[in-house]
């Protein structure tokens, strides 16, 4: 666990290396028959799910949308937004999650298209190919989050939105969301976060306006223990929400 501080080989067509941590892929890959349980590791994402899918509906109707779900995992936010009438991609590089993802929308009658590719690969072969992008609880998990950002800012198309989701890096969001949630209230597996991999809001913003993304709103997401609930609001200190919109043409 960390604590808070202040902050291939080459071959005649190289190709860039994979901005993934195969510690983290293997992490959720071990989890991965457990993503639609509503009670196992990932009961927090079921419950935040409604609260992150009205607000990005809000500021981009989906309902007839082309949209890609960047890091979708098990496809919990990829299913609910298909629901809503959105035409869905959902990429991982976490086969087992994708499988498990692959199932469900199978059983559920929901239509999501998923594959098995990097965001940067993919935005190297379908640039400027949908409207909405997303990619909630990510970004702290990966090496280059910056990389990140540039990929989903050039997958969308001009005039498109594109939504992150991830954590602060503070002294509040250490207690709250490393030793409260892993280790106190065991929400989630000890070892799910490393706090030196957090991003604070304006270093969001600036990896996104490097990205040619205007920032429309953010908010964040906050847990009240003793209720045992979620709300939307405007304490960013711990979760938070940023959405953009890609420059029109």
């Amino acid at each position: 666990m960390s604590s808070p501080s202040s902050s291939h080989d080459t071959t005649a067509t190289p190709e860039p290396a994979t901005n993934a941590d195969p510690k983290e892929i293997d992490k959720f890959s071990e989890l991965a028959h457990r993503w639609w349980d509503p009670n196992s590791e990932f009961k927090p994402l079921h419950e935040i799910n409604p609260l992150r899918l009205g607000w990005i509906d809000g500021i981009a109707p989906l309902a007839g949308k082309q949209v890609l779900d960047v890091g979708c995992g098990g496809g919990i936010l990829s299913e609910s937004m298909a629901r809503l009438g959105a035409q869905v991609r959902g990429i991982d590089l976490a086969r087992k999650a994708l499988r498990v993802a692959d199932l469900h929308s199978l059983e559920s009658g929901v239509r999501v298209d998923y594959e098995e590719i990097a965001v940067e690969a993919l935005a190297a072969r379908t640039p400027a190919a949908f409207d909405v992008v997303t990619c909630m609880e990510m970004l702290e998990h990966v090496p280059d989050p910056a990389s990140i950002v540039r990929a989903c800012a050039a997958l969308v198309r001009p005039g498109g939105y594109v939504f992150f989701s991830t954590i602060n890096r503070n002294l509040k969001a250490y207690l709250f969301a490393v030793v409260g949630a892993e280790y106190v209230l065991k929400m989630i597996p000890q070892g799910t976060h490393d706090y030196d991999k957090f991003i604070k809001p304006a270093e969001l913003a600036r990896f996104a306006r490097q990205a040619g993304l205007d920032l429309l709103e953010m908010r964040g997401l906050s847990y009240h223990p003793l209720s045992q609930t979620y709300e939307l609001g405007r304490d960013t200190d711990v979760n938070y929400m940023m959405a953009f919109r890609r420059e029109a043409a």
